[in-house]
């Protein structure tokens, strides 16, 4: 059985994007199981320590027994010390797989620094240069948000993702009419995401389509194990994920002011799709 770490980059702030506004995904995930039934993945959930000092498990991750960490960017910059980003990087280089993500703005920009993977994430105002959503707003209903800013459906909705060139593990849907992975939750300010032209062995794997301009963006860009380390998927938003996107019922922080809607819970083809890119993620890391 692999060790699966599902962590937030924030403290145990109860009006935040906190841990447990990830229950569905960490539920799901350990009750994964192989063609014997039995479970694939020990899940832990849980939060970061005090921002500022290093977390203890982030830190030190490469000495734990932590096959794949799933790492949520929902701080404003600091979520992540000097000495954690080390752990983690130490953690890939021998061999560790990762999924990072982020959301709209600077909003997770601390994953920056990270070494290698962090670049292949665009924030507002640092490595912004590959980001071309700033030329204009995406999502003109929300003022206080700029870019990027990819509006692809209200939270709770559902939008319609495309697999980008040669159709990639983590896209593959058996169960779809098309063979892929048509659907996921749908999230009004979705971040910027792009393979780092440097790194041969990353390349972007899934676009989607902004509601509000029609524009393509990236949705996720894979890494294969390379020299630099083990596998990694970088997302351009937390809320793929999020409770809150696969069931609005499940309620989000009251900074959160933009009407729901209820795709997810009308269209069952959506979740499914979305729990399958889950599995698919899961399997691929871990192999």
């Amino acid at each position: 059985m692999l060790h699966l770490l599902l962590q937030t980059t924030i403290e145990d702030v109860p009006d935040d994007w906190n841990v447990s506004r990830f229950s569905l995904l960490s539920t799901f995930l350990r009750e994964l199981q192989d063609e014997h039934g039995r479970p694939l993945f020990r899940v832990t959930a849980r939060n970061r320590t005090r921002r500022g000092a290093p977390d203890p498990m982030l830190s030190t991750l490469d000495e734990s027994d932590v096959d794949q960490l799933w790492l949520l960017g929902v701080d404003n910059g600091d979520g992540l010390t000097a000495d954690d980003c080390a752990g983690i990087t130490r953690f890939r280089r021998a061999g560790g797989s990762l999924l990072i993500t982020r959301d709209h703005m600077d909003l997770g920009s601390s994953l920056l620094h990270l070494a290698d993977i962090g670049a292949a994430h665009h924030f507002h105002s640092r490595n912004c240069e590959a980001d071309q959503s700033r030329q204009c707003i995406d999502n003109p209903n929300s003022p206080g948000i700029s870019w990027p800013n990819y509006h692809s459906g209200a939270n709770g909705d559902y939008q319609r993702v495309w697999s980008v060139g040669s159709i990639h593990p983590v896209m593959r849907d058996r169960h779809s009419s098309s063979g892929v992975i048509q659907y996921l939750p749908a999230h009004p300010h979705e971040g910027a995401v792009s393979a780092p032209p440097d790194d041969p062995s990353s390349r972007v794997i899934m676009e989607g389509r902004s509601s509000a301009t029609g524009r393509r963006f990236n949705i996720a860009v894979a890494f294969e194990r390379s020299h630099q380390g083990g596998r990694v998927i970088a997302q351009s938003t937390f809320h793929h994920f999020a409770d809150y996107n696969w069931d609005p019922a499940a309620g989000c922080p009251s900074f959160v002011i933009e009407p729901a809607g209820s795709g997810m819970a009308r269209f069952a083809e959506a979740l499914r799709s979305t729990r399958q890119y889950v599995r698919n993620v899961s399997l691929w890391l871990g192999s």
